[in-house]
């Protein structure tokens, strides 16, 4: 997990070239609240309408959230929805000079009718299609190829969506495979529901869903061994370098040419809508290879994208910043609270890039009561997370005496460990004295954007003030809990015997 965060922190801007069945998502939404009286079907009263990017256009703009430079290759109508479509992708920041206008077919436009019934999640209840699904003509299909001769020079990858609408035919298949492999860019393909594959030979990778590829090979999908029979046709037949089954909750399944199968899961999410999760998957392969991350790598980035996705309703693309996030808190959750210096400072510098702040105290806490929980409650509210840093056990005896602290070092955390409060725990002194025993240099190397005290203390008599507010962080100071410590516990107990 930790390497995924490490491609994310050294992410490039790379640029892509889309090839394919561009279209327009007409959304139009309202409420369904009753019956139509004339027949047993649903009114849409409707309130608003959008038009968003889909199908080859969708991948387009999941790319740009993606941090990527992207061009647009392919086919649209002399009308107004090519007008519509190539201002929003424009506006999103994608190149569409490779967008050719063909006079004898429209813009593919999906006209979906989006009910909320009773103040519910709203739900598609009915969709209109106006396309023509023929194959392009040769002037057309002479024409792309003239202009992908031009854009794949200096590309990183060359992604074909194709959603069997005419634009991907067989013989503009083979050429731009042809030109990619010429310029040394890999082809990464989210192939139709068909049932000929023929045409994708030479790909670099290629993504089918479990039922694309059973469409496609005739073989069952159902357990483990037939899945890597699948992969293994589809490479075998297609000549490929990679084959990518997507297997929605179960992840993916990856094979390589020079490897075993080997099942890639993904985090367990809410499912709301699973529209557009395919084209994620596409975009986030693309743009991790672009990236250099290994296989392995770039599909495990895919399924964090779709996890992000399916959660959505409609096609939403996922920016960057949340599948980083999304990463740092898994990786958190798997590894617990408790980091080194070493480990912290990256995952630090992560959520910084998301604008999040980082607040800092520290402490013994050697018996935890009220008073430490007021102080770790208010640390947090400084700052976005909280770094809580614990005095060592040779520290505590340096300072409160041999027969301090009460609970030992690794008990502290783990109780620490259990406050929502604390998000990071680290441990310092020595025991030896000096500087070392303060959280000085910890303060000097994570630099908090806030340094919270609890007690009795003035601004100056917080240790570390003078660092923190010389590279312009805060320091703030929280009043103690009346009669609450830990040392007059300790008399309590020792009283009371």
């Amino acid at each position: 997990m930790n390497k995924l965060i490490e491609i994310i922190d050294r992410w490039q801007t790379k640029r892509i070239v889309v090839v394919g069945d561009f279209m327009l998502d007409h959304m139009v939404y309202g409420n369904a609240e009753r019956l139509s009286p004339d027949a047993p079907v649903p009114v849409l009263s409707v309130e608003r309408e959008d038009f968003i990017p889909g199908g080859a256009s969708n991948v387009c703009m999941d790319l740009v959230a993606l941090k990527c430079e992207v061009t647009c290759l392919g086919v649209v109508g002399s009308d107004t929805s090519a007008n519509k479509l190539m201002s929003r992708l424009s506006k999103a920041g994608c190149d569409t000079n490779g967008l050719i206008t063909a006079d004898d077919r429209p813009t593919t436009v999906k006209r979906s009718y989006v009910g909320l019934a009773q103040h519910r999640h709203p739900q598609k209840m009915f969709r209109a299609d106006f396309e023509k699904r023929g194959p392009i003509d040769e002037s057309t299909r002479r024409c792309l190829i003239d202009v992908a001769a031009e854009l794949l020079e200096g590309a990183a990858v060359l992604c074909i969506e194709d959603y069997n609408k005419g634009v991907i035919t067989a013989e503009l298949c083979a050429e731009l495979i042809e030109l990619a492999k010429h310029h040394g860019v890999e082809v990464l393909v989210d192939p139709a529901a068909i049932d000929d594959y023929t045409k994708y030979r030479g790909v670099t990778a290629i993504t089918p869903n479990r039922t694309e590829a059973e469409l496609a090979t005739g073989l069952p999908t159902h357990t483990q061994a037939k899945l890597d029979t699948v992969a293994e046709q589809l490479m075998n037949d297609l000549d490929l370098d990679v084959v990518v089954l997507t297997l929605d909750k179960q992840g993916a399944l990856l094979r390589e040419r020079d490897g075993k199968s080997v099942a890639v899961p993904t985090l367990a999410r809410s499912v709301y809508d699973v529209t557009g999760a395919g084209d994620m998957v596409l975009a986030m392969l693309a743009a991790a290879r672009a990236n250099g991350a290994s296989w392995r790598d770039a599909v495990e980035l895919a399924n964090a994208a779709a996890g992000l996705e399916v959660e959505r309703f409609g096609c939403v693309p996922i920016p960057l910043e949340d599948v980083h996030f999304a990463l740092l808190q898994q990786h958190h959750a798997e590894l617990g609270k408790v980091r080194k210096l070493d480990q912290l400072l990256p995952e630090l510098a992560a959520y910084r890039k998301q604008g999040r702040r980082v607040a800092f105290t520290n402490g013994c806490f050697d018996i935890l009561h009220a008073g430490h929980v007021e102080l770790l409650r208010g640390a947090r509210a400084q700052g976005d997370l909280l770094v809580l840093a614990v005095n060592s056990d040779l520290s505590i005896q340096a300072l409160k005496g041999p027969k301090r602290p009460i609970c030992p070092e690794a008990d502290r955390l783990r109780v620490l460990s259990a406050l929502e409060s604390v998000d990071y725990l680290i441990t310092f002194g020595t025991g030896e004295g000096g500087e070392a025993d303060t959280p000085i240099p910890l303060l000097r190397a994570i630099q908090p954007d806030v340094l919270v005290k609890g007690g009795t203390y003035s601004h100056d008599e917080v240790v570390g003030w003078e660092v923190v507010e010389a590279y312009g962080g805060r320091v703030v100071t929280i009043p103690p809990v009346e009669g609450l410590s830990t040392t007059n516990i300790v008399e309590k107990i020792k009283a009371q015997r």
